[in-house]
């Protein structure tokens, strides 16, 4: 299963939208999926804060089946490696 992340936006910012963003496509998700794909396809701008709410909320329900497609977006990596740390 992939989960476009342009459907919220090109830039993603602030912890509260990060979470309702995750509330919108909750309903959505496959529980079941063998792979959640992350696609950063059209982002311009990523926060840690909207990452964190986001994503933490994605691996709780996927655990380590929560996949990252590969991206050269600076604000993308950097906000990913800020995670990873903590």
């Amino acid at each position: 299963m992939r989960i476009e992340l342009r459907k919220f936006g090109e830039v993603l910012t602030s912890r509260p939208a990060g979470k309702e963003a995750f509330a919108a496509i909750r309903p959505t998700l496959d529980p079941n999926a063998d792979v959640a794909e992350v696609d950063f396809t059209g982002i311009v701008s990523l926060s840690p804060s909207w990452a964190d709410e986001f994503f933490t909320a994605l691996k709780n329900m996927y655990g380590e089946k929560v996949t990252y497609l590969p991206t050269d977006n600076p604000s993308v990596v950097e906000t990913l490696k800020i995670l990873e740390k903590y």
